[in-house]
């Protein structure tokens, strides 16, 4: 059931998520002068992995994550975290439109605070028999 949902929601809004977040990304890689901007980019990559293909994962609070990851995710909402999160409520809602979408649209709207918040969090399998880190 996860990989004919997942294709779904590739073709449904997986795709245009994913490049949203590799803009975001390919954004901060170019303010590499920025030291600061680079955690944010590999935040964003890992994103728009996650938004391509997210039944069968989760989303976990990071333990060592501390103050400059508050940080960074308070940058990271100013900047892009804003965008990325109308995006997942736009999609979210059009995606409720049709029974099929609804569980989709859920998908959606759970990505929301991560999209806001990706700093101090890893992206895990839940498949029941651990979690390995992506």
């Amino acid at each position: 059931m996860k990989t004919v949902l997942n294709i779904i929601w590739l073709v449904l809004c997986g795709f245009w998520m994913a490049i949203s977040y590799a803009v975001a990304g390919l954004i901060c890689f170019v303010l590499f002068f920025l030291v600061i901007t680079i955690p944010f980019g590999i935040a964003a990559f890992r994103m728009a992995s996650y938004a391509l293909w997210p039944f069968g994962r989760t989303v976990v609070r990071k333990q060592s994550a501390g103050v400059g990851s508050m940080l960074g995710n308070i940058l990271w909402i100013i900047l892009f975290g804003w965008w990325l999160a109308i995006g997942h409520l736009v999609t979210g809602f059009a995606l409720c439109i049709t029974i099929i979408g609804i569980p989709l649209g859920i998908a959606s709207f759970k990505m929301i605070p991560i999209s806001l918040t990706p700093l101090g969090h890893d992206i895990v399998s839940a498949n029941g028999t651990g979690y390995a880190t992506y």
